[in-house]
């Protein structure tokens, strides 16, 4: 029964989506909401769209980690925002930084690039598998052992414990 009930939450949540983004509850909009998330959520279930599943692990350190990442954000902003209403006389110094990785999984490095991603001033660049390495972009580079700091310890750590 639960195992159903699960089954049932990715078609529901499609569902609602479908109706917020046509702001509209006509039966012929529902009956085609219906329809979609039912068939994307079989097409997800029977694997044909994602074959690896994620394992995560440790809610405590999830909780952790969001957190630690809704800090930075708020910091990074006013960080941006201080360089963009200065201008020119903020001597910002954007530069690329190469940062070691330990994560292998999957999952652990899309989460990662999520959070360098939705954090302002910092950008994914490159991510070279044979070398595990993660390329930088970072609009206020003026000390790269702080970057290092951040993503391998405050990012890449409690990752590694979550889905590793």
């Amino acid at each position: 029964m639960i195992r159903f009930l699960n089954a049932l939450v990715l078609p529901f949540l499609l569902l609602v989506l479908w109706i917020l983004l046509n702001d509209s509850v006509a039966p012929a909009d529902i009956a085609i909401g219906a329809l979609l998330a039912l068939a994307l959520s079989w097409a997800l279930h029977a694997s044909r769209l994602r074959p690896l599943h994620a394992r995560p692990r440790h809610p405590l350190v999830i909780l952790k980690l969001a957190m630690a990442v809704a800090a930075d954000i708020a910091k990074s902003n006013v960080a941006v925002a201080r360089i963009i209403i200065l201008g020119p006389r903020a001597n910002a110094s954007p530069g690329f930084i190469d940062i070691p990785l330990r994560i292998k999984d999957p999952h652990a490095l899309a989460a990662l690039a999520c959070i360098v991603t939705y954090t302002p001033g910092t950008v994914w660049a490159d991510y070279s598998e044979e070398h595990n390495l993660l390329t930088l972009h970072v609009l206020d580079l003026q000390e790269e052992a702080l970057w290092l700091n951040i993503i391998q310890q405050c990012y890449e750590r409690p990752l590694l414990e979550i889905f590793e």
